[in-house]
């Protein structure tokens, strides 16, 4: 409910307006709102950025240990004894454990460079004296105390210039925006006045907008940062594909007010915590300091969703580079085929769902006439459809109309593995399939793929029913609360196999 310190606060911002509207105009971007507005999909690469930088510190340091005990034993590496190799061995296990265990990947917007490098050389210290230890207890020959010596050198010297390489990459990508939270607040509450307060102070921390559950006694702005509407425009709105985290800022103590927003947020992909209230700068502060540093993929859980993203890109990269390298001729042939099969382009574009529901275009090989393609989905393919082509109909069947999506994957907009991205609009029946389930939504906590679960499962191509919409949900939540390299692998061999068996599917 807005009060007079918030009315305050509004008026402290900017002039009064005449109405509500041009205010809305007039606070239409607010003090925390990028000049460039970066999906989160856009910025998840580099928020990956700390599993790229330790697979290159793993390979460089199994390198440097593996040149180094080569050349100082003078002897193929399949002829060294377990002595002399076990100090490296250990040595590199150490050094590596360390990196991690130091929060050495985690590059906090306050450490400086020369901290940094600091906690580096630590490592290599701690890891030098370790080494020595085990190569006085194994009893390694003369040549291996040298190569140690030299090893640990080459290694330190390395990965300082790698570090210090990773620093200004994050450093650069800090200044340019890349890492810098997007947030929207929900509640134009005095706690979300202390936090947008803290913002505009720190300047580390983007606040896009606030959404008021009780809209007709909210503000049109707080601090100049504006209200665009209450809790149900913020599920359909078309900034929460760039949103990083959704902050409720209303009263903790209000559980009944507490669970009615959290129960309408819940169809959202975009991750909700509750602001609790912190009576203290160094309280507040100290929060703010979170979630501006949360960016960054961390390195230190057993189980770590950014870890299982940074492999499914690496997946898709390498995957999709090969598929695209052996189907080229295919692609030719079927644009080859297409454009003498019937008049029009060779490719259909559609804007469907990606990632956090943002909008992507998705390339497929056109397989109706050119007068009766649907970009919205809301007639839904049927059996003997008779918008489809001669040569349509055989790439539907044999999904061969897809391979176009590989460029897709290359760009990061889809993945090859995934809950398959529906056109925006889409109906089912005479009803938006989005509307239909409350979890519709959660198919997009993750890239939409080329093949997935639910495709393998039997659900693929046409959703006429209610029903249809439903399976294929319950099975794409299903998949991403299991996913894993192995089972894209599974899921990947599968495929093929899966749809030319499948003749009940209408494509």
């Amino acid at each position: 409910m807005a009060t007079k310190g918030d009315s305050a606060l509004v008026m402290a911002a900017a002039p009064a307006a005449a109405s509500r509207v041009s205010a809305s105009t007039t606070f239409a971007r607010g003090p925390l709102r990028p000049q460039e507005m970066r999906s989160l999909r856009q910025r998840h690469d580099r928020r990956l950025g700390p599993h790229l930088f330790r697979t290159v510190d793993v390979a460089f340091t199994v390198a440097a240990m593996l040149i180094t005990v080569d050349r100082a034993i003078a002897r193929p590496l399949r002829d060294t004894t377990l002595a002399e190799i076990a100090p490296f061995a250990i040595g590199t296990m150490i050094l590596l454990r360390l990196l991690r265990g130091l929060d050495l990947y985690s590059m906090g917007r306050s450490e400086r460079l020369v901290t940094h490098l600091g906690r580096t050389l630590l490592a290599h210290a701690i890891t030098f004296g370790a080494a020595f230890a085990a190569h006085s207890l194994i009893g390694g020959i003369p040549p291996s105390d040298q190569a140690l010596i030299v090893w640990m050198a080459v290694s330190a010297v390395g990965l300082m210039a790698l570090h210090a390489t990773w620093w200004s990459f994050v450093r650069r990508w800090r200044v340019q925006g890349w890492l810098t939270p997007n947030i929207v607040i929900v509640g134009a509450t005095a706690h979300a006045a202390d936090l947008i307060r803290d913002a505009i102070a720190r300047r580390d921390m983007h606040v896009l907008g606030i959404f008021d559950d009780r809209r007709e006694r909210s503000p049109f702005a707080l601090l100049g940062v504006p209200v665009l509407g209450d809790v149900a425009a913020l599920v359909s709105h078309r900034i929460t594909p760039f949103v990083d985290l959704v902050v409720v800022a209303v009263d903790p103590t209000a559980t009944n007010r507490v669970r009615e927003i959290t129960a309408q947020l819940a169809v959202l992909p975009n991750p909700v915590t509750l602001l609790f209230d912190h009576d203290d700068q160094h309280s507040r502060s100290a929060v703010i300091a979170q979630l501006c540093n949360a960016p960054l993929a961390p390195l230190n859980r057993a189980v770590d969703d950014q870890r299982r993203a940074f492999a499914k890109r690496i997946q898709d990269l390498v995957i999709g580079s090969i598929a695209l390298v052996l189907f080229s001729p295919i692609i030719a042939l079927v644009a080859i085929a297409v454009r003498i099969d019937s008049p029009g382009p060779i490719f259909f574009r559609q804007r469907r769902h990606g990632f956090h529901n943002e909008e992507i275009v998705v390339w497929k090989f056109r397989s109706m006439r050119v007068e009766a393609t649907d970009a919205r989905a809301e007639r839904q393919v049927t059996r003997n459809d008779d918008r489809v082509t001669r040569i349509g109909r055989i790439l539907r069947k044999t999904s061969l109309d897809e391979l176009p999506q590989l460029f897709n994957v290359l760009r990061g907009e889809m993945s090859l593995v995934g809950p398959r991205p529906h056109a925006i609009g889409m109906k089912s029946g005479d009803v938006e399939s989005a509307l239909l389930v409350a979890e519709y939504a959660h198919r997009h906590r993750i890239k939409p793929g080329m093949t997935g679960w639910a495709a393998i499962k039997g659900s693929r191509g046409a959703l006429p029913e209610a029903a249809d919409v439903s399976r294929r949900v319950e099975l794409d939540v299903e998949y991403i609360d299991h996913q894993s390299f192995w089972r894209d692998l599974w899921i990947i061999a599968l495929t093929i196999p899966c749809m030319l068996g499948d003749s009940d599917a209408i494509r």
